[in-house]
């Protein structure tokens, strides 16, 4: 997409818990910080505040009455959980922006409904790298780190994705193959 377009695109960045989204999010705006054109948009999500995940916190009854009066652009429930992206993220796609989130893999078709372009950017790591990361976060046990993996691989081959990132370099690699993504889409750039 470039200007000229009038119409941007929604980048949705995808995968598992664990593999690193938000800081390769993280990263792409540091690096785009003083590039027009790349709007970042932080999740709605009802649950509290963490150090593992960027996003803003609403409380289920906000979240339930937002949905029913169409107040987000998207949303979607997963985990127990609900996520939405705020209403504004479709004014900054419809005009021109590049608008990447953190997103969930099972509301890309709903996201495809709302927006004139979808690219999603699937980010996986290995098995071993991803458990690791889990036990860090000491929300769920060893059975429940297995089991999300075994789900995971599934999921996996059933995206797909205009690009994927293998997230267990350093961050320079996997946040740089990100960016240049992103600045292609921006520039008009096959991507």
């Amino acid at each position: 997409m470039s200007k000229e377009d009038g119409v941007g695109v929604l980048v949705a960045v995808v995968g598992p818990s664990g593999v690193g989204k938000d800081t390769l999010i993280g990263h792409a705006k540091a690096q785009l910080a003083a590039e027009e054109g790349f709007v970042f948009v932080r999740r709605l999500v009802t649950r509290g505040e963490n150090a593992f995940e960027d996003h803003d916190t609403l409380d289920e009854a906000t979240f339930s009455r937002g949905v029913e009066v169409g107040q987000f652009a998207v949303s979607w429930r997963a985990h127990g959980l609900g996520y939405a992206l705020p209403i504004d993220t479709q004014d900054a796609v419809a005009r021109g922006a590049v608008v990447i989130c953190n997103f969930s893999r099972g509301a890309i078709g709903a996201a495809r409904q709302r927006f004139p372009a979808v690219r999603v950017v699937a980010v996986s790591a290995p098995d071993a790298v991803l458990a690791a990361r889990l036990a860090a976060r000491g929300r769920e046990s060893d059975e429940a780190i297995a089991a999300r993996l075994e789900r995971e691989a599934v999921c996996a081959r059933e995206i797909q994705a205009d690009l994927t990132i293998v997230n267990d370099r350093p961050i320079d690699l996997s946040g740089g193959e990100l960016v240049a993504y992103l600045r292609g889409l921006r520039g008009g750039a096959p991507a």
